[in-house]
C-alpha cells in the first residue's frame, strides 16, 4: 500500500504514547478473506460423517417433551427432517437463533401465545439483551493525492483486479483498515471505550457516498452502550421476518460517549503528524461543536457496525433471563446448545470476527467434553490515573 503508507504513519504518530494504537489484525490471507466457512469447513467437505445442506430454511426444533431430537427444515419448498442421537447445536445468529427457538416453543411464554404457539419451555431471555456497536465516520479532505480516491476510476479498479488475480496482492488484497485504535472517553472509565479504525479514503462502507475529493476518514464509535434491545416473532411463520429493535442511544450514557467520540477525533486530527494531510473537515463539519449540533450530527450519520449480539445470553442459573449455561446448553431443554455471538452477556470491547471464532473454538471442546485449558491471569493495563483523568 505505497500511496496511503503515509497516512498511515501519521495515523499511528498521532496517537504517540496511547497504549491501545496497533496495525489492525485481520482474517486474511494470500489476498483472501478467510471466512469460517473457508478455514474450518472446505478442507474437511469430504467426511463421511459432515453433510453440508444448503438453500435450506429451518423452520423448528424437533422436541420429545423436553428433550431436542432433531430439526425440521425445508428445501425448494419440500418440508424435511433431520434427526440426531445426540445433540443439536443451533448456530443461526444473533437474529436467526432466538427467532428459531421461539417458533419452537422456547422462549416468552406470553409472546408465544400471543401468536398460537405452544409454550414448550417459557424462557423469558430468548430475543432479549439485544446489543451492537455504533459508528459513524470522521472524514478530512486531504491535501496530498496520496489516498485511495486515485483508485476509484474504472481502468485503475481493473489494473487492481487484474493484480490481484494473477498475483494475489496489492490494494485488492486488504480492506484498507490498516491501524486501530481504542481510547478512554472520559475520567472515571477503566478501560478504553472507544474504537477507531482508519481508512485511507472518505467513502461510506456500501459505496453509496464518496466525497469527490481525496479524503481520508476514523471509523469511530462507542464499545460498551448501554442500550438494550429485543428480537421478537411478528408470526408463527418461519419465513416472516422478525421484529428487532436495537434500541440505539435510549440511555443517556450512551450520547455523552457519542460526543466525546466527535471530539476527541477531532484532537487526533488535529495532532501535529497530520498537519501535512489535513484540509477542511467533510463530516462532521467544523462548525459542529455544541451537544445539539452533535447530537443532531449523529441521528443523521451514526451507521451499524454490523456486531449484533447477545439475545440468548449466557448466564448463571439463578439468573431469569440468561438462555444458555456456561457449557452453551439451552436451560431446561436437553440435547440442544446455542453456538454463535447471541450467547454472549454483552458485547465485546472490539469486533465480533474474532471473539466470536474463540467462542466456537471452547464451544467444541464442551460438545467434545475435552477437558479445560489450566486458568491464565492474562496481564492487561489500566491507566493509573483513570479515575482523575481521560488520558
Amino acid at each position: 500500500m505505497n500511496t496511503d503508507s503515509e497516512l498511515l504513519t501519521a495515523v499511528r504518530d498521532s496517537f504517540a504514547g496511547a497504549r491501545f494504537a496497533t496495525p489492525l489484525d485481520a482474517t486474511i490471507a494470500r489476498g483472501r478473506r478467510m471466512s469460517t466457512a473457508r478455514c474450518y469447513l472446505d478442507p474437511i467437505r469430504n467426511r463421511q460423517n459432515l453433510h453440508i445442506e444448503t438453500g435450506a430454511l429451518t423452520e423448528t426444533l424437533v422436541l420429545d417433551g423436553k428433550r431436542c431430537t432433531g430439526v425440521r427444515y425445508s428445501v425448494g419448498g419440500e418440508a424435511r427432517e433431520a434427526h440426531v442421537t445426540r445433540e443439536v447445536v443451533i448456530s443461526a445468529g444473533t437474529i436467526n437463533s432466538p427467532q428459531l427457538l421461539k417458533l419452537s416453543g422456547i422462549g416468552p411464554g406470553a409472546e408465544l401465545q400471543s401468536l398460537g404457539i405452544e409454550v414448550v419451555h417459557d424462557l423469558p431471555g430468548v430475543g432479549e439483551n439485544l446489543q451492537d456497536h455504533l459508528e459513524f465516520y470522521f472524514q478530512v479532505a486531504c491535501t496530498e493525492p496520496i489516498t485511495l480516491y486515485s483508485s476509484i476510476k474504472p481502468w485503475s479498479r481493473a489494473l487492481i483486479g487484474a493484480r490481484w488475480i494473477l498475483r494475489k496482492d496489492g490494494l485488492g488484497a486488504t480492506n484498507h483498515f490498516e491501524t486501530c485504535g481504542f481510547i478512554r472517553s472520559r475520567p472515571g472509565v477503566p478501560y478504553p471505550d472507544i474504537q477507531y479504525h482508519f481508512l485511507p479514503m472518505a467513502v461510506a462502507y456500501d459505496g453509496s457516498t464518496l466525497a469527490q475529493e481525496h479524503g481520508f476518514q476514523a471509523h469511530v464509535g462507542p464499545m460498551r452502550t448501554k442500550s438494550r434491545g429485543w428480537v421478537r416473532l411478528s408470526s408463527s411463520n418461519p419465513r416472516d421476518k422478525p421484529r428487532i429493535l436495537f434500541n440505539y442511544l435510549s440511555e443517556p450514557d450512551d450520547w455523552i460517549e457519542m460526543r466525546a467520540c466527535v471530539r476527541l477525533t477531532r484532537e487526533i486530527f488535529g495532532q501535529a503528524a497530520f498537519d501535512r494531510y489535513r484540509g477542511r473537515e467533510i463530516q462532521p463539519g467544523s462548525d459542529v461543536t455544541s451537544d445539539a449540533a452533535i447530537d443532531a450530527f449523529i441521528r443523521a450519520k451514526v451507521e451499524s457496525a454490523y456486531h449484533p449480539s447477545c439475545s440468548c445470553k449466557m448466564g448463571a442459573a439463578q439468573d431469569p433471563m440468561a438462555v444458555v449455561d456456561p457449557d452453551t446448553r439451552v436451560y431446561g431443554l436437553e440435547g440442544l446448545r446455542v453456538v454463535d455471538s447471541s450467547i454472549m452477556p454483552s458485547v465485546t470491547t472490539g469486533n465480533l470476527n474474532a471473539p466470536t471464532i474463540m467462542l466456537a473454538e471452547k464451544a467444541a471442546d464442551h460438545i467434545l467434553g475435552r477437558g479445560l485449558l489450566p486458568p491464565e491471569d492474562a496481564p492487561f493495563y489500566v491507566a493509573p490515573n483513570w479515575k482523575e483523568a481521560q488520558r
